[in-house]
């Protein structure tokens, strides 16, 4: 790796300190309106966000109580045992709207948003790159190729979690609305018919192995979550990097919710099955109270990168395309790539929004800042201490 002169590199490189004439700058009129975090503005600004928050999450919350009324053809098919879980999906649907409508409001996330969408629906970006956005789907949503990088212990243990509570959400959800049906024309089986909005999708015999499949889906998905959400409970009480910086609330409560969850469902059919009912009542109440406080925990805590994780597909996306134009950053100091051209002034544009007047910092790579913040120490504060 080859270094510019000195000289040349001194006159590229922004002062230690100095801010760069953008946004908030000394001499400049800075964002209009800004009083700074304690102003008037700042506080109207909070309770604007919160307003649209609100709103979005009561529209959404309507929407889902209007499709439930639909769906189960006006609550025809709807089951009054399932009340519990169905309101918990509401409140669901509220925390999901109004956390994501205030995480795309911070300058930050909003523009990944919009830059997303954007290389989402570009007609060029199809042209280019037309199975680029199918393939992040699969491996960045479906298959989180970015996890074998770190461990394939890890990986797997996620991809465990991943495909159990997708396939626990596809079964749960549908049946609390009233979207799904299991009707038997003798009223006790063994043949069923399958119903989605009350029309017969398939009919099958309960004692055969599609029967099987069909009334132990949900047993199946706790099989793949307890190994999966056990490993990081595991992980989360040996490993010192992970101790060292987990909360209790926000690391562990989901690990042992997921785990409480499938445990008590589990047992739900071994009750079922071997025990005649025994014990069935209690491990209703205690499945339904942990589904219902997850439920409603998943916008405020650790889950919500769930809801968070298919906006960065259309970031990948955006980074992906602008690499097949093969418009890559040098780093100002030492010419290394750092990232695509038109990420690294995202990247600036995003911190010019935020008025940390030092925008210009994102044009060099982590090794030449650490560099040019070691020469600062020693050049503008050492030099002061006998």
């Amino acid at each position: 790796m080859t270094e510019p002169p000195e000289a040349s590199a001194e006159a590229a490189q922004p002062t230690p300190g100095e801010r760069t004439g953008s946004a908030g700058a000394p001499g400049s009129d800075g964002p209009t309106g800004s009083t700074g975090p304690t102003g008037s503005t700042g506080r109207t600004g909070s309770r604007s966000v919160t307003g649209r928050a609100t709103a979005a999450g009561v529209i959404v919350s309507a929407l889902l109580i209007l499709a439930i009324v639909l769906g189960s053809r006006l609550l025809e098919n709807f089951d009054s045992a399932l009340l519990p879980y169905a309101v918990a999906t509401v409140f669901l649907a509220f925390g999901v709207a109004y956390r994501y409508t205030v995480w795309v409001s911070a300058p930050g996330a909003r523009r990944l948003f919009k830059q997303g969408w954007r290389s989402f629906f570009s007609v060029a970006n199809f042209r280019k790159a037309p199975t680029a956005l199918p393939r992040m789907i699969a491996t960045y949503l479906g298959f989180q190729k970015f996890l074998g990088a770190r461990s394939h212990a890890r990986w797997a243990a996620h991809q465990l979690i991943f495909w159990g509570c997708v396939l626990a959400a596809l079964i749960t959800f549908p049946l609390t609305w009233g979207w799904f049906t299991f009707t038997s024309g003798s009223g006790s089986g063994p043949g069923y018919e399958m119903r989605i909005w009350g029309f017969k999708i398939i009919g099958f015999d309960s004692l055969d192995f599609l029967g099987w499949l069909m009334f132990h889906g949900l047993d199946i998905a706790a099989v793949l979550v307890i190994p999966g959400a056990s490993y990081f409970l595991w992980r989360r009480m040996r490993d010192r990097g992970a101790i060292t910086g987990q909360r209790f609330a926000y690391d562990l409560v989901p690990l042992i919710a997921l785990i409480v969850i499938s445990v008590t469902g589990l047992l739900l059919t071994f009750s079922s099955l071997f025990l005649h009912g025994g014990g069935y009542e209690f491990l209703a109440v205690l499945h339904m109270v942990s589904v219902v406080f997850t439920l409603i925990y998943i916008p405020f805590g650790k889950f919500f990168h769930i809801v968070q994780r298919p906006a960065a597909v259309g970031m990948q996306l955006f980074k992906y395309t602008a690499r097949q134009d093969e418009e890559v950053f040098a780093c100002r100091r030492c010419e290394e790539p750092i990232d695509t051209g038109p990420y690294v002034e995202n990247l600036r544009g995003t911190m010019r929004d935020l008025s940390l007047g030092f925008d210009e910092w994102a044009e060099y790579c982590p090794r030449c800042k650490r560099v040019l913040r070691g020469s600062a120490y020693l050049s503008q504060v050492k030099k002061g201490y006998k």
